[in-house]
Formats: C-alpha cells, sequence, structure tokens
C-alpha cells in the first residue's frame, strides 16, 4: 500500500491489521518503508530478538579471555 493511499485507509487498515492478522507494507516512490502489524506479530518479534539476545550472550560468556571496559567503550565512541 502506498504511505499516501494510508491517509485516507487508516481506520480500515488498522482494522485488517487489528482482527484480520493481516500485515501491511507501506511503500514511498516504490520502496518498502514501514510495516503496519499487530501488536502479537509485534510482541511475537520482540521476543524473538530477546532470545537471540540471550543466545549470544551465553555464547559471549562461554567465550575465553576479557576485554577491558575502556576498550568496548571507546570501541562504540563512549567515553
Amino acid at each position: 500500500m502506498k504511505v499516501a493511499d494510508i491517509r485516507n485507509q487508516l481506520a480500515d487498515a488498522i482494522n485488517r491489521v487489528a482482527y484480520a492478522g493481516e500485515r501491511i507494507v507501506l511503500e514511498r516512490r516504490g520502496k518498502k518503508v514501514a510495516a503496519l502489524v499487530s501488536v502479537e506479530d509485534l510482541e511475537l518479534l520482540e521476543e524473538m530478538e530477546d532470545q537471540a539476545d540471550i543466545r549470544a550472550a551465553k555464547k559471549a560468556l562461554k567465550e575465553k579471555g576479557r576485554i577491558p571496559l575502556a576498550k568496548i567503550k571507546a570501541r562504540l565512541g563512549m567515553k
């Protein structure tokens, strides 16, 4: 759906997403720029991201060696 079209159809689009579970991709100039998804889909995505972070953290904890906090901050551009 084009971004310009969503302005006139927002209430309908929200109902389709909330009650029919539809996922609506918004496009601007032919490029996908955003999506409307149900709260359930968003929560599932967030849970999947959390689980991936937990797996990565557990893997990192098993690795030998340490990196000083100052070095990490420097890599991230922090003071």
